[in-house]
C-alpha cells in the first residue's frame, strides 16, 4: 500500500509541494481551511479588479486527496493521525505543516470595530468592499491602510480600485523600510501620493473611534481621520496555533533544521509557518525551495535548504520597486554609489565593497529594469560601466544566474530551451521552464532572453491584449467599442493593468466616447485625469486655464487675480506662456473652476495627454521682424486641436519669422512663418532628449497648413505606443520622415481623407471638460475633501511664504520665509 502525506495548508507553498510529488507514488491529501482551491495570494489585490476569484487561481493538481474547508483541529503524533473539524481523521507517514501565517494586528484600541478589517485572504477583501459599498459617504471613501510594507501598499492599492482614497500609516520613518533605503523610500512617498494616497510616516494610530457611521483614528502625531474603512496590513506572523508539542523559533515558527524536519522525524514544515534553523522567511521564493526539500527528502534524497535569497522586485502602485543583497550597506566598509535622478523619478543605489570591486546590493526604485542583470552579480567583481550614471542598465548576465528566483529558474536553463526550439515565446517558456509560473516579475527578463537568442518578439501592449496599441485603436474604430469591459471582453484576457488600462482610456476619449469622468473611464485614469488637475508634491493641485496664443484680456486677468487671492494659490507665468495656479485642495477644485468658466475659460488641459499650448510670439500685429499673424494662427491651432486626447502630451509654437522668437523647432509640431506663408517642423522636444523637429512642408498657406496638421496629428494618435512623444515615434517610424511625408503630404495609403474626418469629428465635438465635471452632480460628488469634514482644510497639507507667496512645506525647511 502506498505511503500517505498529509499537509495541511493549500497555500502557495503547500500547492507547489503537491504539484512536485503528483507524479509519485506517495498518496497526498490536502487539509484547506478556506473553502477554495489554492490562489495566488502575491496578486491578491488584482482580485479587486474583477471580483472574480478564479482568475487567481492556480492550477488544479490532480493526484491528491484535497478537503476543502475543512480545518485541523488536531495532530496525534503518538498515533501519527490528523483530525479535522468534522471528524475525519486521517492517518500518515508523513506530515508537512504549510499553515502560513495569519497578520499581525497591532493592539489600536478600537481595533475590533466595525469596519476595521486584515489584508491577507480573499474573504478578506470580499469584506473590505461590502464596508466600502456600504458606506453613506458621498463621493471617494477614505481609508487608512495601518502599515507602509510591501502588504501596506498592496492592501492601499486593493483600497483604490474600491475606489477609496487611502491614507498609509507607517510607523517607521519611510516606507518599506526593510527592502528600501531613505533615498528610494523619499522617492517612492513622491510617486505613490501622485497616486491618490496620503502617506503618514514616523507615527502610528493610537486609537479608533466609531462615529455614526465612519470611523476616527486618531494618529500619534495628533492627526484625526475621517474614515469609512480601515486595514491593518502591519506584518504577519508564522501561524502555529495548532499544539504540536514542538518546539518554536525565536520569532515564531515550528523549528526545523535544514532538511526542513521538525524534532519529530515524520514532520516537516515549510513556507512562512517554518523557521529553517531559527529563521522565518515571509516570501513565497523561500517558500517554494523549501517545498523541493521536502519533496526531495521524502522521497529519499538528501537535498538541504540552500538559504534565501530575499531579494525583491515588484510593481506597487505601478512604481517599479527592486532590492537585493546587502541593500542597506552594513557590511563594513561598504560603500554606495547613488543616481538620483528626480526629474525622471528614478533611483538607483548600488553597494560596493570598500575597493569598489565587488557588487554587495542595491536598491532601484520607479525603474527596476536592471534587477535581473544586477542581482546575479552579488558578490562578484564589479564590472566597471556599473559605476558610470546610468550603467547599471544594461548590464550581460551570467549563465547560471537565476532569471526566475521563485522557482530556482537559471539563464542557461532558458537559454537552451530557446535555442534547442523548444519553446519560442514567453507562454512556452513558462511552460516548460516553470519560470515566471510564480510571482511573474521576470517575464521582462523572458522576453529579453528570447530577443537575445534571435526570436522576434509580439509587439503585444501587455500581457492583457496580444495587440499593440495602434492596432487596439483600429479595433476599437472599426468595433465602436465604447468601454474597456467590453474590449477586454471580446478583445483581450483577464482584468487589464496599469499599462492597458490609460492607454485604452486614452484611445476611447480620442474617439470621442463621452467626457473623460465617464461611469467607466473615470476608473481607467490615472490620478491627473480623474481629478482634471496636476497633482503636486504636497497633495493640492494645480489649476490651469487655457490662454489661447497667450492672448489675454485685461478683465480675465483680473478674474485670475482674484481666484489667486481668494483661495490663496501660488501663481507662475509658465515658458508656455499659461498662468498655473498652485496649491487648491480637491474640494475647491470646482469652486475655482466655476468662477474661471463663468469669465469665459476653460481647461487647459495640462493634466492630460493631449494638446498642452501652441506658444506664439507677437508677429506682425507688434513686431516689425514678423512676416505673419502667428498669434491668430496660435490662436486657431489651440482652439481647434484642445482637448485632443493622443499617446502623450503634445506642445506646439509660432514664430512669426525666422528669429524664432517661439522656439517652434522644440516641439511636437511648430510652425515658422515664411514670406510665403508657413513652415511646418514636427517631431520635435524639450525636455530630457531634447531634439530639434523636422521640416515636413514649406511655404503653405494656411489651409493647406492645417490639412497637413489634422493628418499628421491622427495618424500619430492612431500608430504611436503608448507614452511615446513625437519624437520617438517617428524616429521609430519606419521610412521615417519620407515615409510621413508620403503618407500625410502625398496621400500614398488613401487615408487622408479618413484622417480630415476623424480630426473634423474631434473639433465638433469638443466640450470643456471642468464645464461638463460643473454641470454633472454626479461627478462634482467626486471632488469632496477626503480628511475630516467636506470644506474642512487638510491638516497634513502646510505652507510657508516665499517671495510673498505660499509654497508647500519641503522635507527640513520650517514654515517660515528662507
Amino acid at each position: 500500500m502506498n505511503q500517505t502525506l498529509v499537509v495541511i495548508g493549500n497555500g502557495m507553498v503547500g500547492h507547489r509541494l503537491v504539484e512536485i510529488l503528483r507524479e509519485s507514488s506517495w498518496r497526498i491529501v490536502v487539509f484547506g481551511e478556506e473553502s477554495r482551491p489554492a490562489y495566488d495570494r502575491v496578486a491578491l489585490s488584482s482580485y479587486v479588479d474583477s471580483w472574480s476569484s478564479a482568475d487567481l487561481e492556480l492550477p488544479a493538481l490532480a493526484g491528491c486527496e484535497l478537503r476543502l474547508g475543512e480545518k485541523v483541529v488536531s495532530v496525534d503524533r503518538e498515533r501519527r493521525v490528523v483530525v479535522g473539524a468534522s471528524g475525519v481523521e486521517v492517518s500518515y507517514d508523513a506530515l508537512v505543516l504549510a499553515t502560513g501565517s495569519v497578520p499581525f494586528v497591532p493592539p489600536v484600541p478600537g481595533r475590533d470595530l466595525p469596519g476595521c478589517h486584515v489584508y491577507r485572504t480573499i474573504d478578506d477583501l470580499d469584506d473590505i468592499r461590502a464596508t466600502v459599498e456600504a458606506a453613506t459617504r458621498p463621493g471617494r471613501r477614505s481609508g487608512m491602510v495601518l502599515g507602509g510594507g510591501l502588504l501596506g501598499l498592496e492592501a492601499a492599492n486593493a483600497l483604490r480600485g474600491m475606489g477609496v482614497s487611502p491614507h498609509v500609516v507607517e510607523l517607521a520613518p519611510r516606507l518599506m523600510p526593510i527592502q528600501v533605503d531613505e533615498g528610494g523610500a523619499g522617492l517612492l512617498k513622491r510617486l505613490v501620493e501622485k497616486l491618490d494616497l496620503t502617506v503618514h510616516t514616523g507615527t502610528s494610530a493610537s486609537s479608533i473611534e466609531r462615529d455614526g457611521q465612519r470611523l476616527i483614528a486618531k494618529l500619534a502625531s495628533g492627526l484625526e481621520l475621517d474614515l469609512d474603512v480601515v486595514v491593518f496590513s502591519a506584518g504577519i506572523r508564522p501561524r502555529t496555533d495548532l499544539d504540536l508539542g514542538l518546539e518554536l523559533g525565536p520569532r515564531g515558527g515550528y523549528l526545523v533544521d535544514a532538511a526542513c524536519r521538525t524534532a519529530d522525524p515524520h514532520v516537516f514544515a515549510i513556507g512562512e509557518c517554518a523557521a529553517v534553523e531559527g529563521v522565518t522567511y515571509g516570501l513565497v521564493a523561500p517558500g517554494y525551495s523549501m517545498a523541493e526539500v521536502v519533496a526531495d527528502q521524502i522521497s529519499g534524497g538528501t537535498k538541504v535548504f540552500p538559504g534565501a535569497d530575499v531579494s525583491t522586485k515588484l510593481k506597487l502602485l505601478g512604481v517599479d520597486v527592486a532590492s537585493f543583497g546587502d541593500a542597506h550597506a552594513q557590511t563594513e566598509g561598504a560603500l554606495e554609489v547613488v543616481v538620483n535622478n528626480a526629474v525622471a523619478g528614478t533611483y538607483s543605489k548600488l553597494v560596493v565593497s570598500d575597493d569598489a570591486r565587488t557588487l554587495l546590493g542595491g536598491v532601484l526604485v520607479g525603474d527596476a529594469s536592471s534587477y535581473l542583470s544586477l542581482r546575479p552579480l552579488v558578490g562578484k567583481e564589479v564590472p566597471a560601466a556599473l559605476l558610470q550614471p546610468g550603467g547599471a542598465v544594461d548590464v550581460e548576465m551570467p549563465a547560471d544566474a537565476q532569471v526566475c528566483s521563485c522557482l530556482a529558474v537559471t539563464k542557461q536553463t532558458i537559454t537552451d530551451a530557446i535555442v534547442s526550439g523548444v519553446a519560442c515565446d514567453v507562454a512556452e517558456l513558462k511552460a516548460c521552464t516553470k519560470a515566471s509560473t510564480g510571482c511573474g516579475s521576470c517575464v521582462p527578463m523572458l522576453k529579453k532572453l528570447l530577443t537575445e537568442c534571435g526570436v522576434e518578439q509580439s509587439k503585444a501592449l501587455c500581457e492583457h491584449f496580444t495587440y499593440s496599441r495602434a492596432e487596439l485603436f483600429e479595433i476599437i474604430r472599426a468595433t465602436r467599442v465604447t468601454t474597456f469591459s467590453a474590449l477586454v471582453e471580446k478583445h483581450g484576457t483577464g482584468r487589464g493593468c496599469d499599462i492597458c488600462k490609460p492607454a485604452v482610456a486614452s484611445i476611447l476619449a480620442s474617439l470621442g466616447n463621452g467626457h473623460i469622468l465617464g461611469a467607466e473611464q473615470v476608473s481607467l485614469q490615472d490620478t491627473n485625469d480623474r481629478f482634471l488637475a496636476n497633482l503636486q508634491r504636497n497633495g493640492t493641485y494645480s489649476v490651469v486655464p487655457r490662454i489661447p496664443g497667450g492672448e489675454i484680456t485685461p478683465e480675465k486677468l483680473i478674474v485670475i487675480g482674484e481666484v489667486a487671492r481668494d483661495y490663496g494659490l501660488y501663481t507662475k507665468i509658465t515658458g508656455g506662456q499659461r498662468i498655473d495656479l498652485f496649491g487648491a485642495t480637491v474640494d475647491q477644485l470646482p469652486e475655482i473652476w466655476r468662477r474661471l468658466v463663468d469669465a469665459g475659460f476653460e481647461s487647459g488641459h495640462a493634466y492630460g495627454k493631449s494638446l498642452r499650448t501652441v506658444k506664439s510670439c507677437v508677429g506682425t500685429t507688434w513686431c516689425r521682424y514678423g512676416v505673419q499673424d502667428s498669434v491668430g494662427l496660435a490662436i486657431e491651432l489651440e482652439l481647434r486641436y484642445r482637448g485632443l486626447r493622443s499617446p502623450h502630451k503634445l506642445k506646439s509654437a509660432v514664430s512669426g519669422c525666422a528669429r524664432e522668437c517661439a522656439e517652434a523647432r522644440s516641439k511636437d509640431f511648430g510652425i515658422i512663418a515664411t514670406e510665403n506663408g508657413w513652415n511646418l517642423y514636427v517631431a520635435g522636444n524639450g525636455g530630457f532628449t531634447p531634439r530639434h523637429a523636422d521640416l515636413l512642408v514649406s511655404d503653405v498657406d494656411t489651409e493647406e497648413l492645417i490639412r497637413v496638421i489634422d493628418r499628421f496629428l491622427m495618424f500619430y494618435i492612431r500608430t504611436a505606443d503608448r507614452l511615446q512623444r513625437t519624437a520617438a515615434w517617428l524616429e521609430g517610424l519606419e521610412g521615417g520622415l519620407d515615409h510621413l511625408r508620403e503618407v500625410v503630404v502625398e496621400d500614398k495609403l488613401g487615408i487622408c481623407a479618413d484622417l480630415e474626418a476623424a480630426m473634423a469629428a474631434h473639433v465638433s465635438d469638443y466640450a470643456d471638460e471642468w464645464r461638463g465635471v460643473l454641470e454633472d452632480p454626479e461627478k462634482l460628488a467626486r471632488f469632496t475633501s477626503f480628511v475630516n469634514a467636506p470644506g474642512t482644510p487638510d491638516p497634513t497639507i502646510s505652507f510657508r511664504a516665499e517671495r510673498g507667496q505660499r509654497v508647500p512645506v519641503s522635507l527640513g525647511i520650517p514654515e517660515v520665509a528662507r
